[in-house]
């Protein structure tokens, strides 16, 4: 047993908690060991009684079971979730390489190759968690880790969502500095926007090795943030100047977006294969490792068909977290000779198309609501006038057989029937709002299970994009 472990050694479910690695608003992160593999792990201690006194149980539950889903080379890893009477124990991949912001404050600025480097890696963890539906909302280059072979994992996402808006402006772990304009001032909506504008602060800071928006003075801050006031160095070149100032546009609806930033000059420059494929295609190619399984099989003794069927079947089991613990321990490779060996060209021309295409249609907006239990989503209708945008929209719900009720001539309420099997139905509320570039069709959720909801979400848009 390593010496740092505690004696008596405390463990928690499979893991023997070790030293003090930080500690957070709702309790201590821990460095644990994984008994059966001998590998690290970091532990997050969520005291219940703290999460319930601020009303944020429920929301913790519900981010955490989005996170368990997530899989990818530059999101910190969720292996699994213990829970006691008196505290939730969430495990997750242990990053030995420090926070980001040291690696700022270290070297001072970058150069644009290695500004871009880290800005191509945190684009592509933040846009495969927002076709996930959730949104950070308190990026900075602290929640951004790095591991041994200097590759960005974005650390707490989802976890730090459930603020409600200006709170975290009130405790020590919230930066006004990176927080978008929209956030400041307490607006009812924040969706991918807000992290946008972080990552065009981020950017700004290894770029420049200063912040776009600083001030002592809060107030002042603030009229920075909200006037969009800052200085584009001489030094920087036309195409990141560019790319920055697109990021930090106050209105949100103007600013730019993940599909944007993909095809941006300065993000396409020396871009990995694999982030060029998307969070979709990333996805298809973390397929099951024969050196992993029998690797398992050797150090704890679980048969290979059980490993082979947690794995096919999602679940987070023994099984399960020792197959993923002991794949990301192997993997010495850089990720992205890893990810490049296993794509031709052809292939690469041929998903970068489809991708391109459907982030154009699906996603550009997508809204959470903050400050309630209720969840939105939407996107804009370029083409069509406020007119033809409800015909369509019409035109789907009859062929869906839903039925609504109107409250306006832009405004419904739809009651939908069961999707995939499930004997209950989804209540939600759909609004036309005109903007600059179109019209947004706004869908918030009145009543029902929230995955019930998407699910009807994510059909209705793809109907309606397709009329």
């Amino acid at each position: 047993m390593s010496t740092f472990y505690q004696n008596p050694p405390v463990k928690i479910g499979s893991y023997i908690l070790g030293k003090t690695l930080g500690v957070g608003s709702f309790g201590k992160v821990k460095l644990a060991e994984h008994e059966q593999t001998g590998k690290k792990v970091a532990v997050k201690i969520l005291n219940r009684q703290k999460i319930k006194s601020l009303g944020m149980d429920e929301k913790v539950q519900r981010e955490i079971k989005i996170l368990k889903l997530f899989n990818h080379p530059h999101v910190v890893r969720l292996y699994e979730v213990i829970d006691t009477p008196t505290d939730i124990f969430v495990v997750t991949e242990y990053i030995s390489g420090g926070e980001l912001f040291d690696f700022i404050v270290e070297r001072g600025r970058l150069s644009e190759d290695e500004a871009r480097k880290f800005f191509q890696q945190i684009i592509s963890g933040i846009e495969y968690c927002h076709r996930h539906m959730v949104v950070h909302r308190d990026l900075k280059p602290e929640n951004l880790l790095l591991d041994s072979n200097m590759h960005v994992k974005i650390a707490d996402f989802g976890l730090s969502n459930i603020m409600k808006d200006g709170q975290f402006l009130k405790t020590s772990c919230g930066s006004p500095n990176y927080a978008a304009p929209e956030v400041i001032s307490g607006k009812l909506y924040a969706g991918p926007e807000v992290d946008i504008w972080s990552c065009g602060v981020i950017v700004y800071a290894l770029l420049c090795g200063s912040l776009p928006f600083d001030d002592e003075n809060i107030p002042n801050l603030f009229k920075k943030i909200r006037g969009g006031i800052y200085i584009l160095p001489s030094y920087l070149s036309e195409h990141s100047r560019d790319i920055i100032s697109r990021m930090l546009i106050t209105d949100p609806l103007r600013r730019i977006t993940v599909e944007e930033i993909r095809r941006h000059p300065w993000f396409v420059t020396k871009l990995p294969r694999y982030i060029a494929l998307g969070p979709q295609s990333i996805h298809q190619l973390l397929n099951i490792d024969e050196r992993v399984l029998k690797l398992v099989e050797d150090r704890t003794g679980y048969s290979r068909e059980k490993v082979i069927s947690s794995l096919k079947k999602g679940k987070r089991n023994c099984y399960a977290v020792a197959y993923q613990l002991l794949k990301d321990s192997i993997v010495k490779m850089d990720i992205s000779e890893e990810m490049e060996a296993a794509i031709s060209e052809t292939s690469l021309q041929a998903i970068q198309t489809m991708n391109h295409k459907e982030e154009d249609i699906f996603y550009r907006h997508l809204y959470r609501k903050i400050d309630s239990n209720h969840y939105s989503l939407g996107i804009r209708m370029k083409n069509s006038n406020a007119s033809e945008t409800m015909i369509k929209l019409y035109r789907v719900l009859h062929s869906n057989h839903w039925k609504w009720k109107s409250f306006g001539q832009y405004h419904i309420k739809v009651v939908t029937i069961p999707v995939s099997n499930h004997f209950a139905y989804v209540k939600m509320s759909i609004q036309v709002y005109k903007d600059v570039d179109g019209y947004l069709v706004d869908i918030q959720k009145l009543h029902g299970n929230v995955l019930l909801f998407l699910e009807s979400c994510d059909m209705l848009l793809k109907q309606l994009v397709g009329w």
